[in-house]
């Protein structure tokens, strides 16, 4: 097993996920086996009791694991899918040696940092690298293991320790660490300096790691005599700096790495078995999408409804889900956040101006995702924005409490239920439409909810969420909710319009609902963002891209494929039915030339 350890210098949220997932975007397509261990020095025993304003959104896993979201770009740009193992914690790493303590496994000894948790530490990663990642069963051959935080910081101390004796333990050839390091360039001068990357290395040499590879972060691109610098003042070889400045997006970082020479460094360092030379085409799909990316033109404006938008880490997973749907069609995603709470009438006594502002964002918008999130604040916001939607043809997608919203709305003003509500909002509410899981309630707040992968049963008859996920029988997407629909209303949701396509095994827990004679009106209870990838972009949100710039009905009646020619810019779908009248006209004197065309999903 090869392990990458990437550290952080100067300051936090420098990049350094980025950096570990384009290790391992390069190795993979050199063939390598390749997982992914983030390290998150605080107490907690994992993220799920942050609030997003913390640390950012809470990602899940299949397993349920609530992590870190750097494990999500994890699994996107790798294509792998991580356990909850893959993120390590103080807590968990503590609770671990605690409850060894406890059983006498120390036999007496007194427990301490040094040696009984840096040997944990070390016996955690050994034992979740050589875990397969991929469908395929195969044992990963590297393993880029993230230490969050930045060199120096008190809570960090035992894992820098740990892997000072880690790097021994497994030997030289088998151990590689990365330092990313932040090149200031002050207005007031233009001119990178490069004392904080000193002083970090220097940090980071007195705690018994030494960087075998410098990556620094910069605004600007910089010159090889700023790399010739760190060089001579870091001791290391010119060519183990390399540059990463501020790129048009993140699928170009890794591009940015191969043609400074990293797979060469990586060979000679770790004696990686990768062929010489690679092929012409080597991460061509790469460069195609990261270019791709680059030429779009045409903008898709899509209005986020949330609770947590003044940091946009809360909803990390959603705008990436966006940003691949939008791709895939061949639109520039532009996010509008709206803060909930604006939409509100009593906002609009307090600050009007604020209240209209947050009116005509969603008025202008393309179409309008409304997310998960927790507690009261905002929720009659949500509740608007979906009454928006539906009252306005608007395309629509919620997630989780997005659903949950959306429900509430069509209860209180299509079948004019009054008094009706979430028990997560109102505990003594008249009409309970939304209710709590007594089995996924016990107290306490970590880990306890509806949490991971789980199965999901399409109902019979025809739906446009069914049709995105090819009219498959049931899917598997991940949860994260204490709270659902009741199902004792079910019935009267589904006669007056809003039907339940989608429910659990026992059709007690309803998971999709969909708006007959809307143009795209969709809520899942399940997070479809978390399985979202850069190459295959999430149904749900593939539908609301196509909704927002006019292409569903066409695309759906090509059998859900994008055709190049026919989805053109200028083609809307009123043109296209148009169109696909005209062959079928044209074709319809032989019956052989029709049934060929039309079983394909396509009209030719």
């Amino acid at each position: 097993m090869k392990y990458i350890l990437v550290t952080g210098g100067v300051i936090s949220g420098i990049g350094k996920g980025v950096i570990a997932s384009s290790f391992g975007t390069i190795l993979k397509h050199c063939g390598i086996h390749v997982t992914s261990i983030k390290i998150d020095p605080y107490i907690n025993i994992d993220a799920g009791t942050f609030s997003p304003y913390e640390h950012g959104e809470v990602y899940v896993l299949d397993d349920g694991g609530e992590v870190d979201l750097d494990l999500g770009n994890y699994e996107r740009l790798l294509d792998v899918t991580l356990h909850k193992d893959n993120n390590i914690t103080t807590g968990k790493i503590y609770q671990h040696v605690i409850s060894k303590e406890r059983r006498g496994d120390y036999l007496g000894k007194t427990v301490q940092v040094v040696p009984h948790v840096t040997d944990a530490i070390q016996e955690w990663v050994a034992r979740v690298a050589s875990e397969s990642v991929t469908q395929d069963g195969n044992e990963p051959e590297v393993c880029i293991i993230e230490l969050g935080g930045t060199i120096g910081d008190i809570e960090g101390m035992p894992f820098v320790e740990a892997f000072r004796q880690f790097q021994f333990r497994v030997k030289r050839e088998n151990f590689c660490c990365a330092h990313v390091s932040l090149i200031p360039q002050p207005r007031s001068t233009g001119e990178p300096k490069t004392k904080p990357t000193q002083s970090s290395v220097r940090e980071l040499r007195g705690l018994g790691l030494s960087p075998d590879l410098i990556v620094c972060r910069s605004e600007k691109p910089i010159g090889n005599t700023i790399k010739e610098k760190i060089s001579n003042f870091c001791h290391v070889a010119p060519d183990q700096v390399i540059t990463i400045h501020d790129l048009s997006s993140i699928y170009r970082v890794p591009l940015l790495m191969e043609s400074q020479g990293i797979i060469e460094f990586l060979i000679d360092r770790l004696q990686l078995n990768i062929p010489t030379p690679r092929p012409r085409n080597f991460m061509r799909k790469w460069r195609d999408l990261a270019e791709q990316i680059d030429h779009l033109r045409k903008d898709v404006n899509i209005a986020l409804v949330g609770k947590y938008t003044k940091l946009e880490d809360s909803y990390a997973s959603v705008t990436k889900a966006l940003q691949h749907a939008s791709i895939q069609v061949g639109f520039k995603l532009n996010v509008m956040y709206i803060e909930a709470i604006n939409l509100e009438p009593s906002t609009k006594s307090k600050d009007p101006v604020v209240y209209h502002e947050a009116w005509q964002k969603l008025c202008r918008s393309d179409g309008v995702i409304v997310p998960g999130g927790f507690g009261s604040r905002g929720m009659e916001g949500k509740i608007e924005a979906c009454k928006w939607c539906r009252m306005n043809d608007k395309p629509f997608l919620g997630i989780c409490l997005g659903l949950q919203a959306a429900v509430i709305e069509f209860a209180r003003n299509v079948l004019q239920l009054e008094n009706v509500n979430s028990t997560e909002v109102d505990s003594d509410v008249e009409n309970p439409l939304v209710i709590d899981m007594p089995e996924h309630n016990h107290g306490q707040m970590g880990g306890t909810m509806r949490l991971g992968k789980r199965y999901t049963r399409f109902t019979e008859g025809a739906s446009i969420i069914k049709q995105l996920y090819g009219n498959k029988v049931g899917i598997e997407e991940r949860h994260r909710h204490r709270y659902e629909v009741n199902p004792k209303y079910v019935p009267d949701l589904e006669a007056a319009g809003l039907k339940f396509v989608g429910h659990d095994d026992e059709k007690v827990r309803m998971e999709i609902i969909e708006l007959e004679g809307h143009s795209y009106y969709v809520a899942t209870q399940y997070h479809p963002e978390y399985l979202s990838r850069p190459l295959k972009p999430s149904p749900p949100f593939l539908g609301l891209i196509l909704a927002s710039v006019g292409k569903l009905r066409s695309f759906l009646a090509r059998g859900c494929k994008l055709s190049p020619r026919q989805m053109s810019d200028n083609e809307s779908d009123d043109e296209y039915l148009v169109e696909s009248m005209t062959k079928l006209q044209v074709t319809s004197g032989d019956s052989r030339s029709s049934s060929a065309s039309i079983s394909n999903g396509c009209v030719e």
